[in-house]
């Protein structure tokens, strides 16, 4: 399916309205082409050499003058009218695409976030999706308006004089040729154009983002150049795109005004040959503008279309990109789950030549705590990832009570499963729309309880407004910990009956450390718990451990006996490489 026909979809539900719109404008340019005509009557009927025709000027010529003031307001009318109205048309259609963009990129898998820098993504959404409007408001409604204008111009220049029409249009085909030879270049320059924007936008994202790092290392003049460099490309790619867009212009207005100075010399000649009024004359040369000005129109569309249609191939690549994580047709949705997790012979590899995990083989049982641990790399955040379906995994499966997790629909799969990260990630907004995320309907009772449970509502009420206290941009306005309590408050407010903990105390000085995993041992209480860590003191006493090494699960056991095989475990744990 075409470009424009993807983006017509989107207007569908508008038709009605561009009809009506369309109308309008229909009548807006039969007052146009009438604009001439008052001062046609005045030039052959009262200005011709020689005593007036007629003894009425003296009412005539006012009235004409005031016609013309009439024609002008009534077309001015209709024009802002239309204008309005198509203008709320594509900011409408725009609205839909912007919607649809972002709520696809929210649906696809990880797999898709991870090939690609998040400001690209936004980039789309916020500056590509405009290509839609564009499309519309000055391109189909302008081709719209522009042609209708031209065939009824073209018809009254042919009742005029037949043979000026005919030199008039004698530069068409160029014109065409030069539209058709700078579109394509028009096109290539947009895209190109487009691709620098998001690369600038993406180097100033994440130099800002990474700004303590960059002041931590005294790095500021290196990231300035970076910026600076990438923005001379954008530079340079619109100076290009400018460059052409000067070029047509230039190769256009020149052909028209050849056509121009073609028509006033036979005009001229006509009129003292007498087979032509000075009037007509006139009106023909003012038709003379209004055909040329929709011709153009025409040709400033073509480019427009050309730069537009890059834009909204950019939208169109992100909806058109397959979910590699999607409910099976038959998966169901679970009200709750006991929470047993096996593994079955999964294995994983975010490309098809890199596997990170390799033969999984792992039962957990209800309530049951699990401890993943392993060297950096070994796999245990990824094997967490494939609970919750960020990932399917490469081969074999994963089941939840006996049902393979392609059979649940991702969204009742992941209602019954809390997360606690390592870098607790806050939104910019409020502590308790914080907590409340997973469970946007809790009530203020139940979030200052799972606060409470998550001991963090001491430090919360000393915050200057409480719970409507903002976090800042990424939780900055507050320390790692308090982050962290309000991640483990976000878990109790869920409730669910499993929970993964991926890192939960790296980040956390031992004295933080301690008391907050004091917080999540209550938590674990009661749930199915698969907890990655490289603190092997947190886990040493759980109901079961699995190490993880390039991938593979090499031990399984409780700590004291894995201890007492003196395998892998044993040697971290009694190397010290791990704090006990």
């Amino acid at each position: 399916m075409s470009i424009y026909r993807r983006v017509l979809r989107y207007y569908r539900p508008f038709l009605g309205q561009t009809i009506l719109g369309l109308f309008l404008s229909l009548i807006g340019i039969g007052l146009n082409l009438l604009k001439p005509w008052p001062f046609k009557v005045i030039v052959d009927d009262f200005l011709r050499a020689g005593p007036p025709i007629r003894s009425d000027w003296r009412i005539w010529i006012p009235l004409l003058c005031l016609a013309l003031v009439a024609i002008q307001l009534l077309w001015g009318i209709i024009n802002w009218i239309t204008s309005y109205f198509f203008v709320k048309i594509g900011l409408q259609a725009l609205l839909k695409l912007r919607t649809d963009l972002y709520s696809y990129l929210q649906s696809l898998s990880l797999k898709y976030h991870d090939a690609r820098r998040s400001s690209d993504s936004s980039f789309r959404v916020a500056y590509d999706s405009q290509s839609i409007q564009t499309i519309y408001n000055k391109g189909f409604t302008n081709v719209f308006g522009s042609i209708v204008t031209l065939i009824a111009t073209f018809l009254i220049m042919l009742r005029l004089d037949w043979r000026l029409t005919l030199v008039s249009l004698a530069i068409v085909p160029l014109i065409a040729g030069a539209i058709y030879l700078f579109a394509h270049r028009i096109r290539r320059e947009s895209t190109s154009i487009q691709e620098q924007e998001s690369a600038m936008l993406a180097q100033t994202q994440e130099g800002l983002s990474s700004i303590r790092m960059v002041h931590a290392f005294g790095r500021e003049e290196f990231e300035v150049r970076q910026f600076h460099q990438q923005a001379r490309q954008s530079l340079q790619a619109n100076l290009r795109l400018t460059l052409t867009n000067v070029n047509s212009a230039l190769v256009i207005s020149t052909l028209m005004v050849i056509g121009t100075a073609a028509m006033y010399y036979i005009g001229t000649l006509h009129v003292l040959a007498g087979t032509l009024t000075l009037g007509s004359l006139l009106v023909f040369s003012a038709y003379l503008l209004m055909l040329y000005q929709p011709l153009e129109s025409l040709t400033y569309t073509a480019w427009a279309m050309e730069g537009a249609t890059a834009g909204a191939k950019r939208c169109f690549e992100v909806l058109d990109r397959q979910d590699d994580v999607v409910d099976s047709p038959d998966a169901i949705a679970i009200p709750s789950a006991a929470g047993a997790i096996a593994f079955k012979s999964v294995s994983f590899g975010y490309a098809e030549d890199r596997y990170v995990l390799r033969d999984i083989d792992l039962c957990i049982d209800p309530n049951q705590i699990v401890g993943l641990v392993g060297g950096t790399g070994a796999g245990k955040s990824t094997l967490l990832s494939l609970v919750p379906r960020f990932y399917d995994p490469t081969s074999g499966s994963i089941t939840l009570d006996g049902r393979d997790l392609r059979q649940i629909t991702k969204k009742t799969l992941r209602a019954q499963i809390a997360i606690v990260l390592q870098d607790t990630l806050l939104f910019s907004t409020t502590v308790r729309e914080n907590i409340a995320y997973g469970r946007p309907d809790a009530t203020e009772e139940e979030i200052i309880d799972a606060a409470r449970r998550a001991q963090a509502d001491d430090f919360i009420r000393q915050l200057p407004e409480g719970y409507s206290s903002p976090v800042g941009e990424r939780g900055g306005h507050l320390s790692v910990g308090q982050r962290q309590r309000i991640g483990i408050a976000r878990a109790f407010l869920k409730n669910a009956p499993i929970l993964l903990l991926d890192e939960p105390t790296s980040a956390l000085d031992p004295a933080t450390e301690s008391a907050i995993m004091e917080t999540i041992k209550e938590l674990m209480r009661g749930r199915t718990t698969l907890i990655a860590t490289h603190r092997l003191a947190a886990v040493h006493d759980v109901e079961q451990i699995v190490v993880l090494d390039n991938g593979r699960i090499v031990e399984k056991g409780r700590g004291p006996e894995l201890v007492g095989r003196r395998g892998i475990y044993a040697k971290l744990y009694t190397s010290g490489k791990f704090p006990s």
